[in-house]
């Protein structure tokens, strides 16, 4: 009964998009799958299901399958994994050490129990020890970015960072799509970066509306757009687009990048030689990182100020 409901979901959504079969599964099934998918014949894994409403921009969790016992373990490890790696990226020293070891021996686990033909879930893994690294430290930039152009491959192998808008995307290979133009900044290719957050930034608006809580993937888009922005020197644009994601942020009460909108805020205003707005910028940045326990953050703010307003910030 579940399969029939995803199945006549997933038709009535495609038709309505006026989507192939071949446009919507690209790279998670053949289009005879989708189609007994459709019709109710097969029932999908849930990874797979998940990724194939969020092509389609909607809120997934309205379907479900019955998990199995092994798709139940692997939802808690990828739920204690994107944890972790929230946690590897707000901490400092040696916790961030500790955390990169936990998480990627959980990574381990994850691998040993998926299905040999899971590419969403290899996916997942490489993206994932991409961000983390080895256990003796971060990835140089080439290889963070082989890793991650890999990873992306494995579901959209003919993925155009030129023309994003020609493919759906879940959200995970959208982050994945992010982390790539994160890699590009910093290897200090800028306008390569700009141009994939911008286009993703885009796609998230129009294709995202229907999701659940879409801030928790627009606002960090906009956040990694402005912040490109601001390391081009177009400051107006950047303060423009960061304040677009603090009204949001606000707006939806979805606020984990607030600090960092605020940040680049700041740097933008400094630039403009606008310094009292941007040290009281700094400041609501600062504290909103200390108060969110997110060390990594407010250590870079506070570095920042003390640069720009000498040491005695925050005080």
């Amino acid at each position: 009964m579940q399969e029939q409901l995803a199945g006549r979901t997933i038709r009535q959504k495609r038709l309505e998009r006026g989507l192939t079969h071949e446009e919507l599964c690209a790279g998670l099934y053949d289009p005879a799958t989708l189609s007994r998918i459709e019709n109710g014949k097969q029932t999908p894994s849930r990874n797979r299901l998940n990724a194939l409403f969020q092509r389609l921009g909607e809120p997934h969790d309205r379907y479900y399958t019955i998990l199995t016992s092994s798709e139940a373990e692997a939802d808690r490890l990828r739920s204690e994994i994107d944890d972790n790696i929230a946690r590897f990226q707000k901490s400092l020293g040696e916790e961030k050490h500790q955390v990169r070891l936990d998480a990627l021996e959980q990574l381990d686990q994850l691998e040993s129990i998926m299905e040999d033909d899971d590419n969403i879930t290899s996916q997942y893994i490489l993206a994932a020890r991409a961000i983390l690294g080895k256990e003796s430290g971060p990835y140089d930039l080439e290889v963070r970015l082989d890793m991650l152009l890999r990873a992306i491959w494995l579901t959209v192998p003919q993925l155009d960072l030129e023309a994003l808008d020609r493919r759906l995307y879940s959200f995970d290979e959208a982050e994945i799509i992010s982390q790539i133009a994160g890699t590009y900044s910093d290897a200090g290719q800028h306008e390569k970066a700009a141009g994939i957050f911008y286009q993703l930034l885009t796609y998230m608006r129009e294709h995202y509306q229907n999701v659940t809580y879409p801030s928790r993937h627009i606002v960090p888009a906009t956040l990694n757009y402005a912040r490109e922005l601001c390391l081009m020197g177009r400051y107006r644009e950047a303060l423009e687009t960061a304040a677009q994601g603090q009204k949001t942020c606000l707006g939806y009460g979805y606020c984990l990048s607030l600090p960092d909108l605020l940040a680049v805020m700041a740097e933008c205003r400094y630039a403009m030689g606008e310094e009292e707005q941007s040290r009281a910028l700094y400041l609501q940045s600062y504290y909103l990182f200390e108060e969110t326990g997110n060390a990594y953050g407010s250590a870079q703010v506070k570095a920042e100020a003390c640069q720009r307003f000498g040491p005695e910030f925050p005080l």
